[in-house]
């Protein structure tokens, strides 16, 4: 109650002020016909402050030529630092700039609207900036990489830009998602960027294991430039994807079974063997098919070379894939970024958040196996 006194009172005396002012300015009194005077009256105009005890409104008199500001109010910020603190925090948790104004008004701290939350959200480039420049410690066992594309407004028209992720898994089964790139596509120029920041920033990969992807080529290249020494390992989600593409669809039940037995089996003998199955029964239908899966039956059973209690985490990019679906929930209202730089913003507060939620939670299948 006092505080709301203190405002009201403040309120009041810079009202007085403003008038004053007008006052002294124009030379003459109301409605004093005078050769000195120098200028109309021409009413008043509000002025909103927010501020932590709410949104202040001062009665700002002008006239024809000038407003009449006291000075002491342009020293002060039209919104606090501690609403801008609590725009950009409900920003990183994962709230969208329409519903950050619709909760700012909600409190009584003013109207907000999503244009000015998007300016205030602006202070984030610094911190994705040292995202971007700070140090990864050499620790991680395990990395996960993969990409997520988003649209784009350009001069000539929408364009899709992709995020390309990578995701660290130490031995005890703490995680982080430790960068992200943005490119034109998924080449292996593209990949070799992220891989050599990686490196760069401290991940030369003495203690790395294993390396997951989704079986692009061009990221399947880039490992072999930068981390050659490091086991790769194909998503089986994606391979069964593309495996399925090239059946008929009636052949689709069958196939799909067969191939689950390979990345099923007891361990790397028996699923070889399992292969030598699959091939001899789907070679003369589909002979493209068989040898592409057999060509890439080495990095697909890569996974067999770790403690079982890991398989099923480490045969797939699925644990990077839950990441990408919230990011898709988020992004989906936006329907089109304005520009890379809000791209940039949103990834940012997304990760942001997950790492925070992560620093004391694990990965209990990894906690197990160290």
């Amino acid at each position: 109650m006092c505080t709301v006194r203190c405002a009201v009172f403040c309120n009041e005396a810079l009202e007085r002020e403003s008038m004053r002012l007008r006052e002294v300015y124009l030379n003459c009194e109301r409605y004093e016909r005078s050769a000195n005077r120098r200028d109309q009256r021409n009413g008043f105009y509000f002025r909103d402050f927010q501020t932590v005890f709410g949104c202040l409104r001062l009665k700002i008199a002008r006239s024809r030529n000038r407003s009449f500001l006291p000075a002491v109010v342009g020293l002060i910020q039209r919104r606090s630092a501690e609403v801008t603190l609590l725009v950009r925090e409900a920003f990183l948790r994962g709230v969208s700039t329409r519903q950050v104004g619709r909760v700012i008004t909600s409190l009584q701290l003013g109207p907000l609207s999503a244009q000015t939350v998007s300016h205030l959200s602006r202070h984030l480039d610094s911190l994705v900036a040292a995202f971007h420049q700070s140090r990864i410690a050499d620790e991680w066992a395990y990395l996960f990489l993969d990409g997520v594309s988003l649209r784009v407004r350009r001069p000539a028209g929408r364009q899709r830009v992709h995020m390309l992720v990578a995701y660290g898994v130490r031995r005890d089964g703490s995680r982080q998602l430790l960068a992200f790139l943005r490119s034109q596509g998924e080449s292996q120029a593209a990949w070799e960027g992220l891989l050599q920041d990686l490196y760069r920033r401290g991940l030369t990969g003495e203690q790395l294991q294993l390396i997951v992807t989704d079986g692009c080529p061009g990221l399947a290249a880039a490992i072999q430039t930068v981390y050659p020494r490091v086991l790769h390992q194909r998503c089986w989600v994606h391979k069964m994807r593309n495996t399925l593409e090239r059946v008929r669809r009636h052949d689709h039940p069958l196939v799909k079974s067969m191939a689950q037995a390979i990345y099923l089996a007891d361990d790397h003998g028996a699923a070889s063997r399992a292969f030598c199955i699959f091939q001899r029964r789907w070679l003369a239908i589909y002979p493209a098919m068989v040898r592409k899966l057999e060509q890439h039956l080495p990095n697909l059973l890569s996974f067999f070379h770790f403690p079982e209690h890991l398989w099923k985490k480490l045969r797939t990019t699925n644990v990077i894939e839950r990441c990408f679906v919230e990011v898709r929930r988020r992004t989906r209202p936006m329907v089109c970024f304005v520009n890379e730089a809000s791209v940039e913003r949103i990834i940012f507060a997304i990760f942001h958040r997950f790492n925070e939620q992560w620093q004391n939670r694990t990965l209990r299948l990894f906690t197990q196996a160290a």
